[in-house]
């Protein structure tokens, strides 16, 4: 069985892994290693302490769809809109520009619910606090390194973090 390693927890990663999983027909081990707490990368959604009901989107707080986006990508908006996970925004925004064909959405569980819906999607294993710090080639194996815990051996591993923490990665990954 293939052990493919997912770096990061945001919109890339979890999608990835979603397509993943959909598209492979062999049996495959799927782990979505993030250095974070909680999945959403920079989509997250933020609960206050005292009331749980109180949600704060701190990324993006609506998502745009361009004609150009809708051609390719339609599947993904009607995915998302039989869930309930998006909504058509209805409601104008302060200093929001709109261009004609343009439509908006909203998640009306905060915009991590997406997120959250591609991991479950996936059936990967999501760990959390888990910062690669190195990655290696051994046997023919990548070998990931974490600030804590031994090493773990993956077959494919996609980076799906921002550029600047891929290159803070120290290994062969940087030849």
């Amino acid at each position: 069985m293939a052990r493919v390693l997912i770096v990061g927890a945001g919109v890339t990663g979890s999608l990835c892994a979603a397509l993943l999983r959909r598209q492979t027909s062999r049996p495959l081990y799927l782990a979505v290693w993030d250095k974070a707490e909680d999945s959403g990368g920079r989509m997250t959604t933020a609960s206050s302490p005292h009331n749980p009901q109180c949600t704060a989107d701190l990324g993006a707080q609506y998502i745009t769809c361009t004609p150009h986006y809708a051609k390719k990508h339609q599947r993904f908006y009607d995915e998302l809109l039989a869930h309930g996970i998006l909504r058509p925004l209805t409601s104008p925004i302060e200093g929001m520009v709109m261009k004609a064909g343009d439509c908006n959405f909203v998640a009306p569980q905060g915009i991590s619910s997406i997120i959250k819906h591609y991991l479950k999607e996936s059936g990967a294993e999501v760990y959390f606090r888990h910062h690669v710090t190195q990655i290696n080639l051994r046997n023919d194996k990548w070998e990931v390194s974490k600030q804590t815990g031994p090493p773990e051996q993956f077959d494919l591993i996609v980076l799906t973090m921002p550029v600047p923490q891929i290159l803070q990665l120290q290994g062969d990954i940087t030849n």
